[in-house]
């Protein structure tokens, strides 16, 4: 079994729980950082977990809520199962059967 690596975007309890109940509220509070983003780019970063972040934007959002990134992220492992190799005689394949042969090195002919 892996784990498939996941996270909890919790902007939108975080600004809750500071009483801002508007995407409208966070957009000035970014520009006072050197933030700019577009109405609707605030209305996605709040109600949406993004796929990608600018450290800026993640450094802003820190500061204007005063809390440290793993109360506004929470890392989420889901275990997934895996599926094995078999081999056509129905046994499990390892790293063995798929492993080249080894070089034979000699020294240079006289």
């Amino acid at each position: 079994m892996t784990a498939k690596l996941d996270y909890t975007w919790r902007l939108r309890e975080i600004m809750a729980e500071q009483g801002m109940f508007t995407t409208a509220a966070l957009q000035p509070l970014l520009a006072e950082r050197g933030v700019t983003l577009s109405t609707s780019q605030v209305y996605r970063l709040v109600t949406e977990k993004p796929e990608r972040l600018s450290l800026k934007v993640l450094m802003a959002l820190l500061d204007i809520f005063g809390c440290p990134m793993d109360d506004l992220i929470k890392p989420t492992a889901s275990a997934r199962a895996t599926r094995s190799k078999r081999t056509a005689d129905g046994t499990e394949a390892g790293i063995g059967t798929l492993r080249p042969p080894r070089a034979r090195i000699t020294g240079p002919e006289k």
